[in-house]
């Protein structure tokens, strides 16, 4: 899980530097220093994923009501939100500098499968709305 939590890191401060880079007029010294400020600190449960003084994120690896590597969302500093997955770092997934995505789904920029036109509402994650 290594190569996924570096490619997970590089995501992150891809996505800074897509934004800085407009907010910013490209300065550099900004996107290294919070390219610099991502930290990882396994725990037993979870990899705790920092950016300078903010918690971005948690990857489980320990918590049986989820799959190892899903992205969750932070409830606090110590603690991930348990309600649902953002995505999973062995799979395709989306995420911004300032945390995982919400919960994918239509509403939330996701797509519909054709069944749609045909009145049934099947996500492409596979979950119904």
């Amino acid at each position: 899980m290594k190569k996924e939590i570096k490619n997970l890191i590089k995501a992150i401060g891809d996505d800074y530097a897509r934004w800085a880079s407009r907010a910013f007029e490209a300065n550099f010294s900004k996107i290294n220093e919070f390219r610099d400020s991502i930290e990882v600190k396994e725990g037993s449960k979870y990899i705790k994923i920092t950016t300078g003084n903010s918690v971005w994120g948690f990857v489980n690896k320990g918590n049986k009501d989820f799959r190892v590597g899903d992205i969750l969302k932070a409830a606090n500093w110590r603690a991930p939100a348990l309600n649902r997955s953002r995505g999973n770092v062995f799979e395709k997934y989306s995420v911004a500098w300032t945390g995982p995505h919400y919960i994918s789904g239509y509403s939330a920029g996701g797509e519909r499968t054709e069944d749609i036109l045909r009145g049934n509402s099947r996500l492409v994650d596979g979950s119904v709305k």
